[in-house]
């Protein structure tokens, strides 16, 4: 079994023994034998000062984009990095300047647009203008750590889902997205990994011996976070990504959709790694709360070929050949952006939706990106700990 830094940290407490610390993390932040951070650091000896919570809240209750309220947990204050504007997405200095040190545990999937690595950047700048140690328990990724997709964030379209300067599907754990922000963005950081022993870049979760805790309420499954890196495309449309069913982002669907012909003409594409079948949902919340939705539920039948964002591109471009009057980018505010469509933030240009739009060849796009992987391939080869 794969021992986790969390694992290190509860064998071997000396970074944390005595001092006053500070925890960023929430439920899935466990041990092997499924302990919480936050129970495991007093039992070691450290004095926990204060949690911070990500997106979702500490338990992950909270929905997409749903504000979470701070709080406490056993007399233990909890601090909401998920507010009701961007400002709050930060935290402020009296969050931090009592505390020796910031552990960190927010268990990751790899991808951009997940939000809990950009939260961690954001308290890695505050900490280095504090002088206060950040020690971040490192978990594997759990689509592992070789495959790369997707391209650079252009200059104007940085967000809270386009923070980091990786690729969408960046190959990277926590500690080594850490370890690379303190290089190029805060080289006065004091900062620790515990890296992980025994994981292998080739290895998925479900070949590590541990435990799954859903890390938000609509990632309950690998299945989930394997096809996350493109069907979270759906989210910047009109379409259900299948939020409010027990399959979301495996579902893709609305209720005007053509699923027969949608199905049928992805599946002559011949992606590799996966087929489409034709279904029928209705979400309980969110899009198309209460009705029947149309649409394609993803099936991934070799997820080593499986190349979740250029599948996810070339399903939206279906749909919009399919269906162009009915068809529309979001027009709500993204994660408090409401000037870049969402479709730019979460790919980092403007590129893939005019792609989507027929403006722009799909294969330019993904050559353009494939030469960025390359260089990043490089450009990350320093702070790979496996």
């Amino acid at each position: 079994m794969v021992r986790t830094g969390l694992q290190r940290l509860a064998e071997d407490p000396f970074l944390v023994k005595g001092r006053k610390v500070a925890l960023l993390a929430n439920q899935a932040a466990v041990t092997a034998q499924l302990e919480p951070a936050w129970e495991l650091l007093p039992r070691v000896g450290a004095e926990l000062v204060r949690i911070l919570a990500p997106e979702h809240g500490l338990f992950g209750l909270a929905q997409d984009m749903e504000p979470v309220a701070s709080g406490s947990l056993g007399g233990i204050p909890v601090v909401s990095l998920y507010g009701k504007s961007a400002a709050a997405l930060h935290p402020r200095r009296e969050h931090l300047a009592d505390v020796d040190a910031l552990v960190v545990d927010l268990p990751d999937i790899g991808c951009r647009y997940y939000t809990f690595a950009a939260t961690m950047a954001y308290c890695l700048a505050v900490c280095e203008k504090l002088g206060v140690e950040v020690i971040v328990c490192d978990r594997p990724n759990p689509l592992g750590g070789e495959v790369l997709e997707g391209g650079p964030v252009e200059p104007g379209f940085r967000s809270f889902v386009s923070e980091l300067p990786v690729p969408v599907r960046h190959g990277l754990t926590l500690g080594e997205l850490a370890l690379l922000l303190q290089q190029e963005r805060h080289p006065q950081l004091p900062l620790t990994v515990l890296a992980c022993q025994g994981w292998e870049r080739s290895q998925w979760w479900d070949q590590t011996g541990l435990p799954w805790v859903a890390p938000s309420p609509n990632m309950p499954t690998l299945a989930t976070a394997t096809v996350y890196p493109g069907a979270c495309l759906v989210e910047a449309t009109n379409l259900s990504e299948g939020r409010g069913t027990t399959r979301p982002f495996q579902l893709t669907g609305a209720p005007w959709l053509a699923a027969e012909q949608l199905a049928a003409a992805l599946n002559r594409l011949e992606l590799p790694g996966v087929r489409f079948r034709a279904t029928f949902f209705r979400p309980e919340f969110q899009k198309y709360a209460g009705q029947v939705c149309a649409g394609v539920e993803w099936h991934v039948t070799h997820r080593g070929e499986f190349r979740p964002l250029a599948v996810g591109l070339a399903l939206l471009r279906e749909v919009h050949r399919l269906h162009p009057e009915a068809f529309a980018w979001r027009t709500e505010p993204y994660e408090f952006v409401a000037d870049v469509p969402a479709m730019d933030l979460l790919t980092g240009s403007a590129l893939a939706r005019e792609a989507v739009e027929g403006r722009r060849e799909l294969e330019e796009v993904l050559a353009l990106w494939e030469d960025y992987c390359r260089g990043f391939a490089q450009r990350r080869r320093q702070f790979l700990l496996a």
